[in-house]
């Protein structure tokens, strides 16, 4: 309770000043009630999360970043009876911003996926729930997801929003540079690292395509093969014609400061600095249970989808990182804005 600018807690018929308390000692003291005083939201409104006592959804998705929380969303103002899981670990969680989305360019990704949990958790028929998914199985009436707490749930229709896990490279300080230093996209983060001396990691095809669009941020370019170049010749020719230098010997570490590349060392003892990079690794689905369930994958890994987001299993959609090329935040929103639509459109036709 308040008084003036001092604070009490009634505990009983005791009164116990707490001004000097430390928030931890205060939140030790109230037990569960300080607990709820600690929440951003009314009670009522964590209660969503966590209010399993229905097991059976219209809609199980499978991964609650910005793909799933957008396909939640259409299903929400639909008013089907949806569920989110989710870990907690989107794939770009150490990328310090996210950009070129409208309205959100420059936002971290935590202020970003805040956000659209709390707009998309506003709608009623949307339940979420922190977990990681560890099995699922077809039934006759769709679809059975179990979790790693024990508890299993049915849904109609279900959805793989799990985006794609990278495979980062026998490179010592890669993985502490990946999404900071190190980027994958020049759309996403190319104009934040314009006009600095920049590294492609990459052989073949992708090094000359990385090149090509990375040529209009910066004139500083060197590629990296890590090994032998397997560039075919007239793409050597244009790479030649920008003055875009060839590395072919392997990469054995990066130093940095925190997560900001400083150098790059070669196995033979040799260092090149730079101020950023560029890198195409492969990457492999965040989980295989579409696999398990029948869904097909295209020749490059993603999860294939037709123009409707579904998969090759009836009743399975995917959406995000996990089935499209561009590998982006708008894409994923994208794509889960239209899962969502042809859910609703397919349980609609399904029991008009």
């Amino acid at each position: 309770m308040f008084y003036g600018n001092h604070k009490y807690l009634d505990i009983g018929s005791s009164r116990k000043h707490t001004s000097g308390m430390k928030r931890r000692e205060l939140i030790e003291l109230l037990g569960i009630s300080g607990w709820v005083l600690t929440l951003p939201e009314p009670l009522s409104y964590f209660a969503k999360y966590n209010n399993m006592h229905s097991k059976s959804f219209e809609v199980i998705i499978i991964g609650g970043s910005y793909a799933g929380l957008s396909a939640a969303l259409t299903l929400g103002r639909s008013l089907r009876k949806t569920l989110i899981i989710d870990g907690g670990q989107p794939c770009n969680r150490q990328t310090p911003h996210s950009h070129n989305f409208l309205t959100q360019d420059g936002s971290t990704p935590k202020e970003f996926a805040t956000l659209a949990k709390k707009q998309v958790m506003d709608y009623d028929s949307i339940t979420f729930y922190d977990g990681l998914v560890t099995g699922g199985k077809k039934t006759e009436k769709g679809f059975e997801v179990s979790t790693s707490n024990g508890d299993v749930f049915t849904a109609a229709k279900l959805v793989f929003a799990t985006g794609i896990k990278d495979l980062m490279p026998d490179i010592d300080g890669f993985a502490e540079c990946w999404g900071i230093s190190v980027v994958h996209c020049p759309y996403c983060h190319g104009y934040e690292i314009r006009n600095k001396k920049t590294a492609i990691i990459a052989n073949g095809d992708k090094a000359h395509h990385l090149a090509s669009l990375v040529n209009n941020l910066t004139k500083e370019i060197t590629i990296l093969t890590s090994g032998p170049g397997e560039i075919e010749d007239h793409h050597l020719e244009k790479l030649k014609k920008h003055n875009i230098p060839i590395i072919e010997k392997e990469i054995s570490a990066i130093t940095h400061q925190n997560g900001q590349l400083d150098q790059i060392i070669f196995k033979d003892g040799s260092t090149e600095a730079f101020d950023c990079a560029y890198a195409s690794i492969p990457f492999k689905q965040t989980l295989t249970l579409p696999e398990e369930l029948g869904c097909q994958l295209t020749e490059h890994g993603h999860i294939e989808v037709n123009f409707m987001q579904r998969t090759t299993v009836e009743g399975i959609y995917a959406c995000g990182d996990n089935s499209a090329m561009m590998r982006s935040v708008a894409t994923a929103v994208y794509g889960g804005n239209i899962t969502g639509a042809m859910i609703n459109n397919d349980l609609t036709q399904e029991s008009f």
